[in-house]
């Protein structure tokens, strides 16, 4: 059997607003993310965890944020193309962690919809998903809540 390991990091701005998405899941808060998409940051950490385990260019190379068409794009287009590449290569997904480094908002208020979100997007059950916020104990921009920032491992196995 063959398997693929890929890691991803994102990190998004904060600034006041009505709400943010994360993992795909709009959080109705007092804050929003500053981004090109949607700034959806566990979703584009994700993608680059695919594509790094598939061997491909980051996010950036396939959705510029020079390019008008992907203003305001949902992320989950970015997941989408992401697991079309994974599914051309014929690879699935094994497990995926996720660790959300921020203050606010408290990850384990939804922890719940993040994941079945998550699960619903990449067509994964529950168990293959570990979700985790973690605070900076106010240390740095995180710290200081200005910014979100995530990192993401996932194990790919030949189908």
């Amino acid at each position: 059997m063959s398997f693929r390991i890929g890691t991803g990091f994102d990190v998004h701005r904060l600034k006041p607003g009505d709400g943010l998405f994360l993992g795909g899941y709009f959080i109705k808060e007092a804050m929003s993310l500053i981004g090109h998409s949607d700034a959806d940051v566990i979703l584009h950490a994700l993608t680059d965890a695919l594509l790094g385990a598939l061997g491909e260019r980051d996010i950036g190379f396939y959705f510029s944020d020079k390019e008008s068409i992907n203003y305001r794009r949902d992320s989950r287009d970015f997941v989408t193309f992401a697991i079309n590449k994974m599914n051309e290569n014929g690879y699935k997904i094994e497990n995926i962690d996720v660790v959300v480094i921020c203050e606010k908002p408290k990850i384990n208020t939804y922890h719940a919809e993040i994941l079945k979100s998550l699960a619903t997007i990449l067509n994964v059950e529950l168990s293959q998903i570990g979700l985790k916020g973690k605070t900076t104990e106010k240390l740095g921009f995180t710290g200081r809540e200005e910014g979100i920032a995530v990192q993401c491992v996932l194990l790919l196995s030949r189908k």
